[in-house]
């Protein structure tokens, strides 16, 4: 292990091996990388561990600044382990470059199959073992986070001396198709809100799609900027300052060069960044597999469901006069043509798509009898997860008390500093 300083904490890198199958825990095995993080004033004493299970899946845990975000409040009362869950991060990261190794599209599909939050929450408890000698810990989930905690909850609640769930309280009984039903009015009333707080954007977007409708274009990096893909930068509008972000990054799309107008270098360099999936490959495989428990495949949900709301077609919007619509969190077959991080997994992609025998992920009779404290936040318009659905989890969960409130949006745990984090905790607590 080493350890480290950042102003006000001690953080201290933890390496730990688990099976990639844990029904053969003798066969291959994975290393899970994990940063602890405790407040400098607090280092020598005994305190509880609080594991967080970040957002995705596919991402790894954020890589924080001394006490940013939610950190403070969280050090103030714990010994924190950021965990990068399997296959992200510096845990065994898994993309085109260390998936191509293992074999064709059907071995890397088997692979990835176990990667979801049976196999995270499983992790988590070999990981607790070591860590706590048995005793129980504390989750924060965020987002897909949330999702792996209400797996726990209904597999290992043993584990669990209380959880906090931060936009992640998943159906637990929708298909995918349900969720993206449920997804796209949400999505537009983002874009129309976005729209009205900055109604020169309309014409800025209609113009962009029909340049690259015209002109299909290659970013930096080497991905496809197609009107669809252009569409997708709507994935922003679900964070609190996103529609801010986007609004700064259409007015620059365009440079005067001579006599024509052409998309800027600075746009193009940005557009990169924000749509490329080579740091969270996992995002794209598998943000439908999440999903799937009940027998049916996902089969491109939201492709398919997307054809439900022809408001969102870019070709339409164009040929008329209505504003063009941008999507949010929806991955397409086109991201793996478009993407050239995605591109070697597309066969990959396909099997997963077409994959019937997902296992169920949470069980109902278990989380009704539930005995572990919980509080969750609930954004009451969150564009990645459905509050309705959010609600209906809640109250089948039992003792599960819900913040909710429409002062954030989906990152609210990190863009409201510790405020609530702090709020779970008391509700937990019974302190409010």
């Amino acid at each position: 292990m080493t350890s480290y300083r950042q102003p006000g904490v001690v953080l201290t890198d933890r390496y730990f091996t688990v099976p990639l199958d844990h029904t053969d825990p003798g066969g291959e095995q994975l290393e899970l990388y994990g940063r602890e993080v405790v407040a400098a004033s607090r280092a020598a004493d005994e305190l509880p561990w609080l594991v967080y299970l970040e957002g995705g899946p596919g991402h790894g845990a954020r890589r924080f600044t001394g006490k940013q975000a939610w950190l403070a409040r969280a050090v103030e009362d714990y010994r924190v382990l950021l965990l990068d869950q399997r296959g992200t991060g510096r845990s065994t990261p898994r993309n085109r470059q260390t998936l191509a190794p293992l074999g064709g599209p059907e071995a890397q599909a088997a692979h990835l199959a176990r990667f979801r939050a049976d196999s995270i929450v499983r992790d988590c408890e070999t990981v607790r073992r070591e860590l706590t000698g048995g005793a129980p810990w504390s989750v924060l989930g965020q987002s897909f986070g949330g999702f792996c905690a209400t797996h726990y909850l209904s597999t290992a609640p043993e584990g669990l001396r209380e959880v906090f769930i931060t936009g992640g309280l998943p159906s637990l009984d929708g298909h995918a198709d349900d969720v993206y039903r449920a997804a796209y009015p949400r999505i537009q009333r983002k874009v129309e809100a976005h729209y009205a707080r900055y109604p020169q954007d309309v014409a800025r977007a209609r113009r962009i799609a029909a340049h690259l409708a015209e002109h299909p274009t290659t970013l930096p990096g080497g991905y496809t900027l197609t009107p669809e893909a252009f569409q997708s930068l709507g994935i922003l509008l679900g964070g609190g300052d996103g529609s801010h972000q986007l609004h700064y990054l259409l007015e620059d799309a365009f440079i005067r060069v001579g006599a024509r107008h052409e998309l800027s270098d600075a746009f193009r360099e940005a557009v990169q960044a924000q749509l490329s999936f080579a740091g969270h490959p996992l995002y794209a495989l598998l943000h439908e597999a999440i999903y799937g428990q009940d027998g049916r495949p996902t089969a491109w949900s939201a492709e398919r469901v997307r054809g439900e709301f022809p408001q969102f077609d870019a070709a339409r919007a164009l040929d008329g006069d209505a504003p063009l619509l941008f999507t949010g969190e929806t991955i397409h077959p086109w991201h793996f043509e478009t993407d050239p991080a995605l591109r070697p997994l597309r066969e990959c992609a396909e099997l997963l798509a077409a994959r019937a025998d997902w296992t169920p992920l949470y069980d109902a009779g278990r989380l009704a009898a539930n005995e572990v404290p919980v509080a969750a936040a609930v954004y009451h318009d969150d564009m990645y997860v459905d509050a309705a659905h959010s609600l209906d989890t809640a109250r089948a969960i039992r003792g599960l008390r819900t913040y909710v409130t429409d002062e954030y949006e989906h990152d609210g745990v990190r863009a409201s500093g510790g405020r609530v984090l702090d709020r779970l905790i008391s509700l937990v607590r019974g302190e409010v």
